[in-house]
């Protein structure tokens, strides 16, 4: 058998263990936003985001798909919602973590709950293309990158 095949099963072994492994493991607790009376604030943001001054042409166009398409539950820069979506500018997304494919997979999957306890994430109901989910993941790389995480 061909050791690149090989090696690609290996891999594809290890991500789906990977993934049954974490089924319903919550491994952090959500960052919460709160009234000044410590009342949760629904739909606001679960994370200060430092914006880079200069975003890359992909990154600034995976900022216009991303607030087109994710935004929506994943909030502004990427922030998080309370009560709705995670942060994606945040360690648990770390790309050592969560490689580049792992958006792309939840992006067309979904994704089942397993660090947050926000249930599951529904397949994205537009069709991306490839393209456009690299600009995605440029921009919230480069999110991250500017709030150090990397």
């Amino acid at each position: 058998m061909n050791k690149g095949l090989i090696g690609a099963l290996v891999v594809v072994i290890m991500a789906v263990a990977g993934w049954y492994w974490t089924q319903g493991q919550t491994t952090e607790e959500p960052v919460s936003a709160s009234a000044p009376d410590g009342a949760q604030i629904a739909g606001a943001p679960l994370a200060d985001v430092v914006v880079p001054e200069g975003l890359s042409a992909m990154a600034q166009q995976g900022e216009t798909y991303f607030n087109a398409v994710c935004a929506s539950c994943h909030g502004t820069n990427a922030a998080g919602q309370d009560g709705v979506a995670p942060p994606l500018v945040h360690q648990i997304y770390e790309p050592g973590h969560h490689g580049d494919m792992a958006f792309v997979l939840a992006a067309r999957n979904g994704v089942r709950a397993h660090h947050w306890p926000f249930g599951d994430m529904p397949p994205v109901e537009e069709r991306l293309t490839d393209g456009e989910l690299g600009a995605i993941v440029a921009y919230v790389r480069e999110l991250q990158r500017a709030n150090g995480i990397n």
